[in-house]
């Protein structure tokens, strides 16, 4: 691993670092996880991604090459890991689709964004919130749909369901918001651009410390084998399917075939857990998903970044 590669991945996990013992100690009040968590959710990154992507093209937004990378990857990973599922660990259709979501839906809010940024700086801001609102906008209905579908209800419900979540998520409603307003061409008033912008310079350390509170209070339970290979199915083969897409079949060019790369190997998202818990399956093994997967990309994102020459 290169010294350089350490330097930028240790501050991140060393602000994690602090969550985890700020949380492990109870140096914070009770609550303050949700509470920043929240902010983080609702306030922070949803007026970076609006702010930012109301000052550039909306082109630059569909950059169809990076998408079909970074989604292609996700998608291909995603059905891999269902069939997987269904066949070497055979359970309810809302568990295996658990399994396949946590095996693809990298944080990319809480820990990817924050890593491009500090590896490339802000000027791969848009490839970066991409990366942010793809896995929300494609894998998280997919989960849904499997997930009602398993349930017996009827088309239009699951359809209905799907939307439901997409719709009241922050970070689409401010992707879109955005868009609309670059696309429009609607003058934004610097004093509310500049408050819009502070909201979101606190996106990073906030991101990472809320993502050690929530560390400290995580378990390791679930049977073992499917969270080792969920693990290795997100830390390698995800990141190896993305790395071909963007290297070898769409020849993207530099920095955005590293970041496609470096999005997908990040560990799985918080919010596989949630919604975990509201279906009632692979609650256990999607938290374990989580603080393995967390705890072991400080050595895979580095060597990662060591090898992209970063």
């Amino acid at each position: 691993m290169s010294i350089n590669a350490l330097n930028t991945i240790l501050p991140l996990f060393g602000v994690m670092l602090a969550g985890y013992l700020f949380e492990r100690f109870r140096i914070l009040k009770r609550g303050s996880s949700e509470i920043l968590s929240g902010f983080v959710f609702l306030v922070s990154l949803p007026a970076l991604i609006f702010i930012s992507l109301a000052r550039v093209p909306v082109g630059e937004f569909f950059n169809w090459p990076f998408l079909g990378a970074l989604g292609g990857g996700m998608l291909a990973m995603f059905a891999i890991s269902l069939l997987i599922a269904r066949t070497v660990f055979p359970e309810s259709l809302t568990a295996n689709g658990l399994h396949a979501l946590a095996a693809t839906f990298s944080s990319t809010g809480y820990v990817g964004l924050p890593l491009v940024l500090i590896v490339f700086g802000e000027t791969v801001l848009v490839p970066g919130i991409i990366g942010v609102v793809l896995p929300v906008a494609l894998l998280m209905p997919l989960a849904i749909i499997i997930a009602e579908a398993d349930k017996c209800r009827d088309g239009g419900r699951i359809l209905q369901a799907s939307l439901r979540g997409l719709i009241r998520n922050p970070m689409i409603v401010a992707t879109i918001a955005g868009l609309l307003v670059s696309w429009s061409g609607i003058f934004i008033p610097e004093a509310i651009a500049n408050g819009f912008q502070l909201l979101g310079d606190a996106f990073i350390p906030c991101s990472l410390f809320s993502a050690g509170l929530f560390m400290a209070g995580a378990t390791v339970k679930g049977e073992r084998v499917e969270v080792g290979w969920v693990v290795l199915t997100k830390l390698v083969l995800h990141p190896l399917l993305t790395f071909w897409l963007a290297y070898w079949v769409l020849k993207l060019e530099e920095p955005l075939a590293a970041i496609a790369v470096i999005m997908a190997a990040v560990p799985t998202g918080v919010t596989v857990f949630i919604l975990a818990q509201q279906y009632g399956a692979f609650v256990a093994r999607s938290n374990a998903v989580i603080v393995v997967s967390t705890v072991l990309s400080l050595v895979t994102l580095t060597s990662l970044i060591a090898i992209l020459g970063r």
